[in-house]
C-alpha cells in the first residue's frame, strides 16, 4: 500500500470527525438531542474530559497526562505507519493502524485546541467559535461526543441474576467518529490477526540428490 493512500484515509476520517464536532458544538446546547433514525439512533451532545466513550481519568492532571499520551501516540504513529509501509506489511494491517491513528489524532485536536477556540457550552447556550476568550487553556479542551445508539431499552425481571429489577439499555456509550475509527481498527486487528500476521515462509521440499557411487565400489555388473 502506498503512503498517499493511507494518508487520504486518515485525512478523510479526521475531516469528517472535526466537521461533525464543529457542527454539534456550534448548533446544539449541551445535552440537546435529536432523533436520526427512530429512537435507536440519536445525536446527543455531551462533552468528555476523559478517554473514549466517556471514560474519565483523574481530574486536571489526568486530563493533561491523557492529552500528552495522545500526543505521543500520534507522533509515534507517524513513524510507525511509515515503517510498516516501507516494510510492505499486509494492506489490511496498515489500514487498521491508520484508523487507530486517525481516531487518536481527531480526539487530540479536541483536547489541545477546543478550549481555546470555543466558548463554554451549557444547557442554555450554544457555544460561539473563536471567542475573545475560550473556555479552557491549551491541552485542556473537552472532547465532543454525539453518536448515541440506545438500540434496546427494557426493564429486567427480578429473576435475572445481579441485574434483576433494573433498567437495561444497549448501547449506552455516547461517542464520536474518532472513537468509532479507533474501535473499528482495533476490532479488525483482533478478528483478522491471523491473516495479517501469518508467516509467509512455507517449508520448501528440496529433492534429495543421489550421491555418485565411487568407481570400483558396488558397481552394477552388466
Amino acid at each position: 500500500m502506498k503512503g498517499r493512500n493511507i494518508a487520504f484515509i486518515i485525512v478523510l476520517i479526521v475531516l469528517a470527525d472535526q466537521a461533525l464536532k464543529f457542527y454539534i458544538k456550534t448548533h446544539f446546547v449541551l445535552n440537546e438531542f435529536h432523533n436520526v433514525a427512530g429512537n435507536w439512533f440519536k445525536l446527543l451532545f455531551i462533552e468528555n474530559e476523559g478517554m473514549a466513550y466517556g471514560w474519565k481519568f483523574g481530574g486536571g492532571w489526568g486530563k493533561m497526562i491523557l492529552t500528552l499520551f495522545r500526543l505521543f501516540a500520534v507522533i509515534f504513529g507517524v513513524w510507525y505507519i511509515k515503517d510498516i509501509i516501507k516494510k510492505k506489511q499486509h494492506p489490511g494491517f496498515i489500514i487498521c493502524v491508520g484508523l487507530i491513528f486517525a481516531g487518536a489524532l481527531g480526539n487530540l485536536i479536541d483536547s489541545m485546541f477546543y478550549g481555546l477556540i470555543f466558548e463554554e457550552s451549557s444547557p442554555l447556550h450554544v457555544a460561539a467559535l473563536f471567542p475573545k476568550e475560550g473556555y479552557a487553556g491549551f491541552m485542556h479542551g473537552r472532547v465532543v461526543d454525539m453518536l448515541y445508539f440506545p438500540i434496546i431499552r427494557t426493564h429486567l425481571p427480578t429473576w435475572v441474576p445481579i441485574w434483576g429489577d433494573t433498567d437495561f439499555e444497549f448501547f449506552q456509550p455516547i461517542f464520536n467518529l474518532a472513537d468509532a475509527s479507533i474501535s473499528t481498527g482495533v476490532i479488525a486487528l483482533l478478528v483478522f490477526q491471523k491473516k495479517f500476521f501469518r508467516q509467509q515462509n512455507p517449508v520448501q521440499n528440496h529433492p534429495t540428490e543421489e550421491s555418485p557411487i565411487p568407481a570400483g565400489e558396488n558397481q552394477p555388473i552388466i
